[in-house]
């Protein structure tokens, strides 16, 4: 029997993409089906900015920074920018914060439609490149200036690995070896986890390679938040094992954090990464 409260579109089978329902149901829905009057509406909404990623064996890690800046002004010192999408993957967020919380909250009911409709859940690689095409249906917001610019990650049960995954405002995909980072302070953040990285690091030391990276993206982008002592408000970390993944508790962060500031007492342009004495690598 029919439920008389639900129409009968809600009752038939359908798309395993909980995304192409809500487009053919309430289209206006979805983030990118909105209009927006014509010019740079870049200025008129808070942005998110630094999120990094590092692989490690065993595992992938996302952190992100805590600030979000509207034009020249701090919107928010404690906005969240890294969310768990499903129990083995994680996303973190930069660009338009709002449209970008939006899109992962609709990324993580898609993986999770998926799983009740198909009975079983999507391959990494297929949660990339659902992720890949909500980006692209935010284009027309990205060429007004509201552009979402994600970092996704994930443990890959099939290859026992950490993978990190990057996309453009197109939607374009493109997996990243070791580690990334996106946002303002990204250039930065890069350089920092380009000094720092090596293939064999533990999970701790995955955890302060992060934080010592987007303390060095605050050092040289006014965008991106450092820890903020006097308000204990430090980054999110968010770790991925074969296990599940599971927030770094805030307590380890600030001590992690607390170190990082320590080190750079005596050391402000932080750690200096090893040279190698024979001609080989460190």
């Amino acid at each position: 029997m029919s439920d008389p409260r639900l129409p009968a579109s809600y009752l038939q089978p359908g798309s395993s993409s909980f995304s192409d329902f809500l487009a053919q149901q309430a289209p206006d829905l979805l983030p990118g089906r909105r209009s927006v009057p014509q010019g740079n509406a870049a200025d008129l909404a808070p942005h998110g900015t630094t999120i990094v990623a590092v692989a490690f064996p065993g595992g992938v890690l996302l952190a992100g920074d805590r600030r979000a800046t509207m034009g020249n002004i701090i919107a928010s010192r404690d906005i969240e920018k890294v969310f768990p999408t499903d129990e083995f993957s994680a996303a973190g967020i930069a660009g338009t914060a709002g449209l970008a919380v939006e899109m992962v909250r609709l990324f993580q009911t898609e993986l999770e439609h998926y799983e009740k409709i198909e009975g079983t859940t999507l391959s990494l690689d297929g949660k990339a490149n659902r992720l890949s095409a909500l980006i692209r249906g935010n284009l027309g917001m990205a060429m007004q200036g509201l552009a979402v610019v994600p970092l996704f990650v994930g443990y890959d049960l099939d290859h026992a690995a950490g993978r990190i995954f990057s996309y453009d405002v197109t939607g374009g995909r493109y997996e990243e070896t070791g580690f990334h980072a996106v946002g303002s302070g990204s250039l930065f953040a890069r350089g920092s986890l380009k000094k720092l990285f090596r293939s064999d690091l533990s999970q701790d030391e995955a955890v302060r390679v992060a934080v010592e990276a987007l303390y060095d993206a605050a050092d040289d982008d006014s965008a991106t938040g450092g820890p903020d002592v006097t308000r204990a408000i430090y980054p999110i970390v968010h770790v991925i094992t074969a296990e599940g993944g599971a927030r770094v508790a805030p307590d380890t962060v600030a001590d992690v954090a607390g170190a990082v500031i320590a080190g750079r007492m005596g050391r402000p342009g932080g750690p200096h990464a090893p040279i190698p004495t024979d001609g080989g690598q460190a």
